[in-house]
């Protein structure tokens, strides 16, 4: 079981997904729910979920900014053969299978990668804080 600031989620034996809780963050997954298939792990920000399914595809939802839905669909394309998922408070980071991460969310909570991208290359794990919001 996996959970937001307000939500949560369960992946059932069959691999399909039940969630409850605040509808805005992630509690309320109909407009995902036939994509909810085959899912093999389910990770979470404070306000949206990401799950990986079992063709390593990713299908997100919860607060649209924060990591969810809309969010990431500036990536969905770059989110193939993903195998681990990181959030930190806003922001998701995906290792895929040739080493390299694809991150969406808050770019200021490390949704936005692009001035280490270069650097993101045979990459083994990602680890990520949980830390209140502070920009410096």
């Amino acid at each position: 079981m996996c959970h937001t600031h307000s939500a949560l989620a369960a992946i059932l034996a069959d691999g399909s997904v039940v969630t409850w809780g605040s509808r805005c963050n992630g509690g309320d997954s109909a407009s995902v729910r036939d994509q909810l298939k085959n899912v093999r792990q389910i990770h979470a920000t404070h306000n949206a979920f990401a799950a990986v399914l079992a063709d390593g595809s990713v299908v997100t939802w919860g607060n649209p900014r924060l990591g969810g839905g809309a969010d990431s669909t500036m990536v969905r394309d770059q989110l193939k053969n993903v195998q681990q998922i990181c959030a930190t408070r806003s922001a998701f980071a995906a290792i895929l299978a040739d080493g390299s991460v694809v991150t969406w969310g808050d770019p200021f909570t490390g949704g936005d990668s692009t001035r280490v991208r270069v650097q993101l290359r045979n990459v083994q794990q990602v680890h990520a804080t949980d830390s209140p919001l502070l920009h410096c």
